[in-house]
């Protein structure tokens, strides 16, 4: 029992990183309709920036909160590239396939200059907590992982509260809701855009702080992480913040699982059959929303 409720918490960990990725995916889809499908490859580059501050042994706190701090910084530097180069001049276009396109070559391109900078290696990355584990109860507890969710469920809870209570945070909602009706309303569209790919960016960079230390870091960590984010979005619906934690506990358990008690060959196939069910019969996602176009 106690290895099955330590399998458990290691899916709720792993789906936890889903969500936190997933959830960045959200902020900016429903303020500009595009997506970053660069988003893993920037989790990656927040990786490689705490490395190499923090190094690959155990850190001081005030060590890797300075790693943490750094990799959402160049988050929000590029996401003012990413929105620069690829996103506004499909948004004057109109065109779908150049922002797809544009943020799958930023990726490429941000891959590359990993490759370049760090090599090709894979490295491990230190935490505060060291390589030891918690005995609660007779389950050995990774304090990573603890670290993990506490961190990502804080991180969204914090901007759900933000963007509730705050006036910049209604602000958000507004153009969410209608990007016209906030534009007649005074609303500043285009900072409220940028605002909400610098958010989504650091929390990606941020992300590849935290699963650093449970996973390698390498030039190729965010591809996969990236697109099992995406997957995590459409499960839970593009619209749903709570749909993206749901979406990534599934995905993150049903891995974990299916490695103990099937294959580990076969620990990412349910994930993607479940999507492609879910693309079948609930386009919108499990808490998504139809989307009712104006003509």
């Amino acid at each position: 029992m106690s290895a099955f409720i330590q399998l458990v918490f290691s899916g709720v960990a792993l789906g936890m990183i889903y969500a936190l990725i997933a959830f960045g995916y959200n902020i900016t889809f429903s303020t500009s309709r595009t997506l970053n499908f660069s988003q893993g490859d920037f989790l990656m580059l927040g990786a490689f920036t705490a490395l190499s501050i923090i190094g690959s042994k155990q850190s001081a706190i005030p060590i890797w909160l300075l790693g943490l701090l750094a990799a959402a910084a160049l988050g929000a530097v590029l996401a003012v590239v990413l929105l620069e180069v690829a996103i506004r001049p499909a948004l004057k276009t109109g065109s779908d396939v150049s922002w797809i396109l544009a943020t799958l070559a930023l990726g490429i391109i941000a891959k590359n200059a990993a490759e370049r900078i760090w090599g090709t290696d894979e490295y491990p990355m230190g935490s505060p907590f060291g390589r030891g584990y918690w005995n609660i109860g007779g389950v050995s507890i990774d304090p990573k992982e603890v670290l993990v969710v506490a961190a990502a469920a804080g991180v969204m809870i914090a901007f759900e509260v933000f963007r509730r209570k705050s006036l910049f945070g209604k602000a958000v909602t507004a153009v969410a809701s209608d990007k016209d009706a906030a534009s007649l309303m005074g609303i500043n569209v285009p900072v409220v855009i940028m605002f909400s790919f610098i958010v989504s960016c650091a929390i990606a960079a941020m992300g590849g702080v935290l699963i650093g230390p449970i996973q390698i870091v390498s030039s190729t960590m965010g591809a996969l992480l990236g697109t099992k984010a995406y997957a995590v979005s459409v499960i839970g619906g593009l619209n749903s913040g709570l749909g993206v934690i749901a979406g990534g506990l599934i995905l993150g358990l049903s891995e974990q699982l299916t490695a103990r008690y099937i294959s580990t060959g076969y620990k990412d196939t349910p994930g993607f059959v479940l999507l492609i069910l879910i693309l079948l019969f609930r386009p919108n996602g499990l808490f998504g929303k139809a989307t009712i176009k104006k003509v």
